[in-house]
């Protein structure tokens, strides 16, 4: 299917929704669902955005940018995960507790405004990983269009391309929180730690990485076709994840994938 068939299938699917709030938080699948559901239902259409300690500001500010340029009706909610000991304990569960958070404060959003369902922009590779949020979704009741209507991320990112949205190339950005081994607490000063970092990385001019916290030691995952371009600047690379208070900087030869830390026995 093209994407301008791909992009009616979703309008129609979502048109029969009645009403919608989406859990938005300015990447590209929630963008496009956002997007979708503007217009196809207006004002029964609320975008939802989280802001947490998990979460760079900068990726808020680009958020709020993005929905303001693009006529998004928001909200604004905050989170507080880190109060939550279960999520701070970081065990291969922790997104289910971020989750039930989250869908349960849009839950009472949506109720509290008369929109009929809660959304969030899961699409179909997403089930190829662990992801105990999920479950939380399961739990709250909350749909996931894009994955109904059949979509990939590569889907999302043609139909956005088509519609000229100017995230559709953007890297894909993950809680901070997927940045540490299961069973490594996370803490405030160890967030900001890695947000320091990756931050510095983008001012070098890298798209497509992680910073791995393995305690002192930062592994650094870049997209393969970057890689030679962060071993040229590896001084810059390395001078940069150091001034964000790491000791020890290494360059992992797989290069960036999701989920990375889900490779280690977590059952």
């Amino acid at each position: 299917m093209n994407p301008e068939a791909k992009y009616e299938a979703l309008l129609e699917h979502v048109a029969g929704l009645e009403s919608l709030l989406v859990a938005y938080s300015g990447g590209v699948d929630s963008t496009l669902l956002s997007l979708g559901a503007h217009v196809v239902l207006g004002k029964g259409c609320l975008a939802a955005l989280a802001i947490s300690d998990t979460y760079p500001d900068c990726e808020v500010e680009h958020a709020r940018q993005l929905a303001r340029e693009l006529g998004l009706r928001t909200v604004e909610v905050e989170t507080y995960e880190l109060v939550d000991p279960q999520f701070r304990a970081n065990a291969p569960d922790r997104c289910y507790h971020c989750k039930a958070e989250l869908f349960g404060l849009l839950r009472t959003i949506a109720d509290s405004k008369g929109l009929t369902h809660v959304a969030d922009g899961s699409n179909l590779d997403d089930l190829d990983d662990h992801r105990p949020g999920m479950r939380a979704a399961r739990e709250f009741g909350v749909i996931s269009p894009l994955q109904d209507v059949g979509f990939t991320k590569q889907d999302i990112r043609d139909v956005a391309a088509m519609l000229g949205l100017p995230n559709w190339d953007r890297p894909s950005m993950a809680c901070l929180a997927s940045r540490f081994p299961y069973g490594e607490e996370i803490t405030e000063e160890r967030l900001a730690r890695v947000a320091t970092a990756e931050e510095s990385l983008r001012r070098i001019g890298l798209r497509q990485f992680r910073v791995r916290a393995h305690g002192e030691v930062a592994r650094l995952e870049v997209h393969p076709a970057e890689m030679e371009t962060a071993w040229e600047q590896r001084a810059q690379v390395t001078a940069a994840i150091k001034d964000a208070g790491f000791v020890f900087v290494a360059q992992d030869l797989e290069g960036y994938r999701t989920g990375s830390l889900n490779e280690a026995s977590w059952t």
